[in-house]
């Protein structure tokens, strides 16, 4: 079964044309709008250094706080949270220009897409982040009810524990769940576990740090702060 036939059945050859059309479109798009890493365009071409060379070596938002710190840090959450809005919408709107009554599986088509060019950005050596902000903007998109389960619980987790990667582990897995359950979709539950599921692999590291009890915790100090 194509993909196509997946999204949409009992069609005709015009709209199985134009969805085939939409979806290789969008998908470009969104993942070029993924490419643009907030992390990695500020500190190596704004500071000139690198936030890959630093800490874990994740291009990432709680990586570039917890080495560079600073009003900077906002311009990381701005790039990574207008990247995945600018995505979500172009779902919305390419599917339901294009009359297919098909608005919701376009944002997580894009979405999705979106959090493939922000953790595999072509150019930057597809060496990019673990995707929690830009896909906690793409959850806060879909649905209040999947907002709520998701950055409810992140919050909750990672207030408690302080550590951020195991809020964002509950992100990803309650996504694919709430999902599900919202929307009752079979395109929609596979892209958002596709989506969920590619977030919580790239975190496999921290999930096995905690166990360990080697995590590094939440704090508004810079490193270098705290070393001296």
């Amino acid at each position: 079964m194509s993909i196509t036939e997946l999204f949409l059945t009992n069609a005709g050859a015009p709209e199985s044309g134009m969805l085939a059309l939409a979806l290789a479109a969008t998908a470009v798009i969104s993942y070029f709008l993924g490419c643009m890493n907030g992390a990695v365009i500020i500190s190596k071409y704004i500071l000139r250094n690198d936030v890959r060379k630093h800490g874990s070596g994740n291009a990432g938002l709680t990586n570039f706080h917890r080495t560079f710190g600073g009003p900077l840090t906002l311009g990381v959450i701005l790039t990574d949270v207008f990247k995945a809005v600018a995505a979500v919408l172009l779902g919305l709107l390419i599917f339901g220009q294009a009359g297919l009554g098909m608005e919701v599986v376009g944002k997580y088509w894009c979405g999705m897409f979106c959090l493939i060019g922000h953790i595999f950005p072509c150019m930057f050596r597809f060496k990019g982040g673990k995707g929690i902000l830009s896909g906690g903007t793409v959850a806060l998109m879909m649905d209040w009810r999947i907002a709520l389960v998701v950055w409810g619980g992140f919050l909750l987790l990672t207030l408690i524990t302080r550590w951020v990667s195991l809020g964002s582990i509950w992100a990803c897995l309650s996504f694919i769940v709430a999902s599900a359950i919202v929307f009752q979709s079979v395109p929609v539950t596979i892209l958002a576990a596709i989506t969920g599921g590619l977030v919580a692999w790239k975190h496999r590291g921290n999930f096995m740090r905690i166990i360990r009890g080697e995590e590094s915790k939440l704090t508004f100090r810079r490193k270098k702060d705290e070393e001296k």
